[in-house]
């Protein structure tokens, strides 16, 4: 078992710990400030370090994209469990320069988690698009995030694929 999977299925570490141990997320000095009522509440600060800063002086682009890559799919993986998740698709969207550590804010509403159970008991499968950002420490928004996400059953093969 590689250090990754040990981290996330050790069940003596919060789910706090797990994304802040997890190696890449450890390796960018993450925050984890909130992730709470069964992970439809996210809330990550992305400091700004020496490494993390574009040739600009603002946060580096890559790093956002790193991390919120990841955080609608693990927040769906606990909101379905026993289904394959991953990002089918990302998008960034660079609205004011980063000059500050960053804070991403995930939410998964009672509406949305209603339409994914909803389309999963219909369909079997779904592919729900999530919205959600990164805030500078005034609160202002840098970065728009939209993620598309696959929910399949365990084993799941592309019809005719």
């Amino acid at each position: 078992m590689n250090l990754r999977r040990l981290i996330w299925h050790a069940p003596f570490l919060s789910d706090r710990r797990k994304l802040e141990w997890f190696p890449p997320f450890w390796l960018m000095r993450i925050k984890v400030l909130e992730v709470s009522d069964g992970w439809r509440t996210v809330r990550v600060r992305l400091p700004q370090t020496w490494i993390s800063r574009n040739a600009g002086g603002g946060l580096f682009g890559g790093f956002q994209a790193a991390l919120a890559d990841p955080v609608a799919p693990m927040a769906c993986m606990h909101l379905f469990p026993g289904y394959a998740v991953w990002t089918r698709h990302l998008a960034l969207d660079f609205q004011h320069e980063a000059g500050t550590d960053l804070e991403l804010r995930f939410q998964v509403t009672e509406g949305q988690e209603a339409d994914i159970r909803a389309e999963l008991q219909h369909r079997g499968r779904a592919s729900p698009v999530f919205h959600y950002a990164y805030y500078n420490g005034e609160g202002r928004l840098c970065t728009a995030v939209e993620t598309k996400v696959a929910i399949r059953p365990q084993g799941y093969r592309k019809p005719g694929g």
